[in-house]
Formats: structure tokens, sequence, C-alpha cells
């Protein structure tokens, strides 16, 4: 599978500086500590649907964390998935008559051209769900060796507590985790399993769905082995930041992270665990189930600027919760139309303030609010300027567009 083209991201003079981020597991904004290659793998869509804001708010947060990684001078390994086989995609194909595959296919083909209208950088490696079933096979076998594999009427389940740090990630007691799996597409209830909370690793084939040959029998794989394959195959352990969406806390990185610890025998998966936080609408969360959409697609469509979308997304710290309200957006526009304006001014304000204060609101922690702050401030002052002689300076202007484009991927 391949992923979208690759914006181009202008050189910024200096370097910048290590990122804080907040992690999970801990519960502290903490500071990361990549080796000259940054490695961080973000969950990927189920392609039932277009690319919604609450999916666009979680891509451009990973996204700001390559940029602050690029800044600061390292070489960023980014790999994201795409589970182009799994329930939800079967029974959405079924509603509508389509063909899976052509569901899976049209919809990631329409989540890639988002991801590059809205300036997001794409991953290294892009894997979907089936072509990594080999990768699955391999480490449900390692996990059978480990001994923390059982067999349920032929479906293979992981014994999550062969892990003796389950729970820690998303730090929850078991009836909450027991709460959240029913919900998030766990059985807790089927008869014959060990515990509840054993996740599936292997599906045996059910009449009229796709299955694959395997040595357990033709089936196909769960959800969160196909991650932990994925990430261990081409990133390995120990990632330095596991990231998706607050929802993912758990039960997809708790049970993914306590496979790969039993399947490498090594710890930690990653040492950051970060998540983004949710998008409302009307004060519901954004979701499928809900069917309270708001689609990038549609968007782009009615001739909305994706700079401005990616404004309006940015204007929110990534762990609170937020709205997409119609007034955001047109706020959002009218800063974007506010920052060309003034780096197209024939006398900007100085610039080298800006770089440093949107470059320390980003490393501590994705303050996007903050960096927006600071170049609304740099526009105001370069419109008060207006053409004043003896203020031109030809060069600031051009070091905010680039800075912003850079650090924000805003193009101006």
């Amino acid at each position: 599978m391949h992923a979208w083209p690759a914006p181009g991201i202008p050189s910024l003079p200096g370097e910048g500086l290590p990122l804080r981020l907040h992690d999970t597991a801990t519960d502290e904004v903490r500071p990361t500590s990549p080796g000259p290659e940054a490695r961080i793998y973000v969950c990927g869509i189920t392609p039932y649907d277009a690319t919604h804001m609450g999916h666009a708010a979680t891509y451009v947060t990973f996204d700001l964390v390559q940029r602050v990684w690029i800044d600061a001078g390292h070489d960023v390994h980014y790999v994201q998935n795409v589970t182009d086989i799994d329930d939800p995609l079967l029974a959405r194909a079924l509603e509508t008559g389509d063909d899976w595959e052509a569901l899976a296919e049209r919809e990631t083909h329409l989540f890639r051209e988002d991801m590059e209208a809205l300036s997001v950088l794409p991953p290294r490696h892009y894997i979907g769900a089936v072509e990594s079933i080999p990768a699955v096979l391999r480490y449900i076998e390692k996990l059978r060796a480990a001994g923390s594999i059982y067999s349920v009427d032929g479906d293979l389940y992981f014994r999550v507590h062969a892990d003796e740090r389950f729970g820690a990630i998303a730090g929850l007691d078991e009836a909450r985790m027991l709460e959240i799996f029913a919900e998030r597409g766990g059985d807790p209830d089927r008869p014959g399993k060990e515990h509840p909370l054993d996740c599936l690793v292997w599906q045996l084939e059910r009449p009229g769905e796709p299955s694959w040959e395997s040595p357990f029998g033709k089936g196909r794989p769960g959800w969160h082995i196909e991650c932990t394959a994925i990430s261990l195959d081409h990133l390995g352990s120990p990632l330095d930041v596991q990231g998706g969406g607050s929802d993912l806390a758990f039960p997809h990185h708790e049970m993914g992270a306590s496979e790969a610890h039993v399947a490498t025998g090594s710890w930690p998966y990653a040492r950051h665990y970060t998540h983004a936080a949710m998008v409302r609408l009307d004060g519901e969360k954004m979701s499928k189930s809900r069917g309270n959409l708001v689609f990038v697609s549609r968007l782009r469509a009615a001739g909305v600027d994706p700079a401005a979308i990616r404004l309006a997304i940015l204007a929110h710290h990534y762990r609170a919760d937020w709205d997409w309200t119609d007034d955001g957006l047109a706020a959002a526009e009218a800063r974007l139309a506010a920052w060309r304006a003034a780096v197209d001014a024939p006398a900007a304000a100085p610039a080298d303030v800006v770089l440093a204060e949107v470059r320390a609101r980003l490393a501590d922690d994705l303050d996007a609010p903050g960096a927006l702050a600071a170049v609304d401030r740099w526009a105001e002052a370069t419109r008060l300027r207006g053409g004043a002689a003896g203020h031109e300076d030809a060069s600031a202007g051009a070091l905010v567009r680039d800075a912003v484009d850079a650090l924000l991927g805003v193009r101006l």
C-alpha cells in the first residue's frame, strides 16, 4: 500500500528544541528521547467512511510531532497502518452492497487526498492489515511459543495477563476495562474464554466472510495484533511514540503493548503513549456510530481552504476535547487571511522572535494555540506598521512564511 506525496518543508535558521510530550502511562509531560532516528507509530483508519474531523485532528497532532523532531535534527521514521479488514468494514459493505475491497480502497484513496490537502507528512511505511497477515502469523506463533495463546472453538486468544504490566498504560481498574472493552470491539462475555479481557488474535473463517490460509486454520487477524506486528516489523521496540486518538488508549494500545512485551520479551514497547482528544459536534463525540460527522472532503468540495481547516484544528490543544463549529472555521479563515496579508506586507515586524516563540510553544507538549498566538501578535504588529518608511524588512515576511509552513504545516 502506498502513502500520499510528501509536502516540501522549508529550511529554517538555527535548530529546533527537544520535544516534551504527554505520556498517558505516567500522566506526565516528559521529554521525548529519540536518537538520530525518531520512531513513531500512529494507528490508522478503518476505511469504511471518509475522513472526519476527529481523524484529521489526530493526524495533524502527530504531524506536529514529526515537524518538531525534524526541526530538532532527527530523521523521523513514521509508520501507519490501514485496518482494511475488520468487522466494521465488512458490516458497512454488507449494508451498502459494496464489495469490501472496493470500499476499503475507495475510502483509503479519499483519506490520502485529505491528508495531502492538509499538508500532513506521510508515513515512510503505510501498511494494510491484509498485507500484514504474514507478519501477524509470525507474531501469533511467538505468542504461542511463550504459552500465552489458547483456543476457543478454534479462534485464538491472547492471555493479556501474560504481561505482568497489563493495565499500566490506560490506568483503568478492571471494572472500567470490562465496560470499555465491550463498547470498543471486545467480547468479554464470550463463553470459553479464560479471562473476559483476553483478546482475539486469529478468527476462524466465518460463512460469507473473507479469509486467509494460516497454520491455525483459514481466518483473519484480530485488531490489536495487526498493529503490534506492523510496528515491530518496521520499527522494532521501543518506539519513541505510540500515537492515536484517546479512544485507543484502551483497549487497543493496552493490549497491543502487552502482545509486544510477551512476543519480544522486552519492555517497554513504547517510551511515550500519546493520545489526541476527541472532537465533538453539538456536544457529542464525533463518530461514525453516531453519524454526526464533519468530513474534510466535503469541506474541501465546498471551497474551504485546507489551510483554514488545519488552523481550525490547531486552535485547540491536542489533549483537550473540543467542538467543531462554523464560528471556529470562520475564525480560522480570518486568521489565515490576516497572516497572508502580513507575510506579503512591505513593512513587516521583526521575525526572529516569532520563530523562537513558535519553536518554544510547540516543543512544550505541542502548544499549538500558543504558537498561533505568537504568529497573531507578529501579524498584528506588521499590520500596525502599515507602509511606514524605514521599517521595511523584506526577509521578515519570508521567514514567518517558512516557519509557519515548516512547523505548523500551514501554507501561506
